[in-house]
């Protein structure tokens, strides 16, 4: 893991009242979660308080010129990495830039659109934990690791109804991404402060649970005191435990359950703002995938993230 000691000095500028952001990073493959992620942060913060962007747009070719090269859109020779770190870098010393815009139902590029930091910046990507640099302007850094048949099919269904692509496309794109993931996209693992898994509970149940969620709580950021509230009576919502990292490491794990009850789950959502957090109101709107459909297993994930956000204010 590399050392914090990395990380961009962020003075606070000269042009603007402002005070440097809180830096977020959400890293994952495609189609793993981190817009949905990172929305509901941006709406339970306020969009006036929060900026977001994600560095996906800083391709090289638009999709019709890549079907000529040799790579894919997850390779770093198919994006301008360097203009990247130095956005980053801009908006970590709370600075403006001018950021490209791909436009994804279409597959190519739009003007360039100018985005200021505010008190907090959420950024998402594919590459954005792939260099020292890029890492050291993130105060917190997350990556969203699903079982990959999961997110295959959350990608088919995104690519297909949003991106205008058929499903063989979908198919052949995914062969055709698979050695640049494997190279360039997943070894990012490694370098996030938090891990989530998002995954169908290990036990089978008729009719299925909804997701559950593991995050890997690494040692490289200070998290809150969770096993004082994680006692038996509440391990029907959610579990801590000591698991081995890729390296052999100790590191807690903590398991929100799928099929926890909405009530028991913002209870303990509930205590953990109390015991951790400032003394403001827990945000709303937290855990919404979709209008009308709530995963508490995402509110967890969420609101442990705000923690984090506030610690660095």
């Amino acid at each position: 893991m590399v050392s914090k000691v990395m990380r961009t000095t962020r003075p606070r500028p000269h042009d603007t009242a402002l005070p440097r952001p809180v830096m977020l990073a959400i890293g994952g493959d495609s189609a793993s979660g981190k817009t949905t992620l990172a929305g509901g942060l941006v709406e339970a913060i306020g969009r006036d308080r929060c900026t977001s962007i994600c560095v996906d747009d800083y391709h090289r070719y638009d999709r019709a010129e890549r079907q000529n090269m040799p790579f894919t859109a997850l390779n770093p020779d198919c994006n301008y990495v360097d203009i990247m770190e130095q956005h980053l870098q801009m908006l970590a010393t709370g600075q403006p830039i001018l950021t490209p815009v791909y436009d994804h139902s279409t597959g190519t590029l739009a003007r360039p659109q100018y985005v200021r930091p505010r008190e907090f910046v959420i950024v998402e990507g594919l590459l954005l934990l792939s260099t020292k640099l890029s890492r050291a302007c993130f105060d917190i850094s997350v990556f969203l690791d699903p079982p990959e048949d999961l997110r295959r099919a959350w990608k088919m269904r995104r690519d297909t109804t949003l991106r205008g692509y058929s499903r063989e496309q979908v198919v052949a794109d995914l062969a055709r991404r698979e050695r640049d993931s494997a190279d360039h996209i997943r070894p990012q693992r490694r370098y996030a402060d938090i891990v989530v898994r998002f995954a169908p509970e290990a036990v089978p149940k008729d009719p299925p649970p909804p997701l559950s969620a593991e995050l890997l709580l690494r040692p490289t950021v200070q998290h809150p005191p969770l096993s004082h509230i994680l006692t038996n009576d509440d391990r029907a919502a959610m579990h801590l435990m000591v698991v081995r990292d890729d390296d052999g490491t100790p590191v807690d794990c903590l398991h929100v359950h799928g099929d926890a009850g909405a009530e028991e789950s913002q209870l303990l959502q509930k205590v953990i703002w109390d015991g951790v957090a400032d003394k403001r109101e827990m945000p709303r709107g937290l855990g919404e995938i979709s209008p009308g459909t709530r995963s508490e297993p995402l509110a967890v994930t969420q609101l442990l993230l705000f923690y984090h956000l506030l610690q660095e204010v």
